[in-house]
């Protein structure tokens, strides 16, 4: 059974704890550090650690990873509640980085399928690309920050999150079918894209070039092609920026399949037409 949240007489806070909370909640705070209670209070690093870490003890903060917290919502029956948005939590977490990969996909309408866990690129390098935080499973990849580009930012109330456009989604999942539910749920996103009324056929390219992964290009001439959605001008032009190599069309699948020569890709997943 779950722990009902303390009301404030039971939690014992303090006058100093009610002011720091007030402000934390006043100014919608997601993530919660030391820097942030030294903002408002000027005390040592440590002091304000303990400060977090007897919040946490009172059920007034939930504890996100070592040093880090986030507000339990002052509605909550319980200090460990489902994150009301995952995607702010994320921005916080894993800055720099921007949502992608089968979440992107969510967003942008080009899947029906509803995935548990957040995909997020980020250019802070982690320990695991699988963790689970406050409940809440995040699936993440990491590049070099120079690379992260093609962003449209959304509004959440009053804060803002990255998510990857509808050019630079396909980008990333052409790079990483995996990081799209997998190849054949790639290949499906990636033909959703070329029957939208957004697809920008010269936007892709130019996002393909600048992302500089030769995998991309092939598997975007591949996808593209098949689409019918494109000049053969345009196929023209991503045919002579093609690097050397074969590469599989599901870097996860099967060695064998059919060889696509113009595209120096091993087709090696069932394809269905379009």
């Amino acid at each position: 059974m779950q722990s009902q949240r303390p009301t404030p007489e039971l939690a014992g806070l303090s006058a100093q704890e009610r002011r720091i909370l007030g402000a934390f909640v006043a100014n919608e705070k997601v993530v919660i550090r030391a820097g942030d209670v030294q903002e408002i209070h000027p005390v040592s690093r440590k002091a304000a650690n303990l400060l977090l870490s007897r919040l946490h003890q009172k059920g007034w903060l939930r504890r996100l990873k070592r040093g880090v917290y986030g507000p339990v919502p002052l509605e909550s029956e319980t200090t460990q509640p489902a994150v009301e948005n995952a995607w702010l939590l994320a921005m916080e977490l894993f800055a720099p980085c921007y949502i992608s990969g089968w979440s992107a996909a969510e967003h942008w309408d080009l899947t029906e399928q509803v995935f548990n866990s957040i995909s997020l690129v980020t250019g802070h390098p982690q320990r695991s690309s699988s963790r689970t935080i406050a409940g809440v499973p995040f699936r993440t990849r990491t590049i070099a920050p120079e690379r992260i580009f093609g962003t449209s930012r959304i509004w959440i109330g009053s804060r803002t999150v990255e998510v990857a456009d509808r050019h630079r989604l396909i980008v990333d999942v052409l790079d990483a079918p995996e990081f799209g539910g997998g190849c054949r749920h790639t290949l499906d996103v990636v033909d959703e894209y070329w029957k939208s009324e957004h697809h920008d056929a010269q936007k892709l390219l130019e996002y393909a070039l600048r992302y500089g992964r030769g995998a991309v290009l092939k598997r975007m001439g591949f996808c593209a092609e098949r689409s019918g959605a494109v000049s053969s001008e345009w196929l023209d032009e991503v045919e002579v920026n093609l690097t050397k190599g074969v590469i599989r069309l599901d870097p996860q699948g099967a060695t064998g399949g059919r060889l696509n020569r113009r595209w120096q890709v091993k087709v090696n997943v069932p394809m269905t037409s379009m």
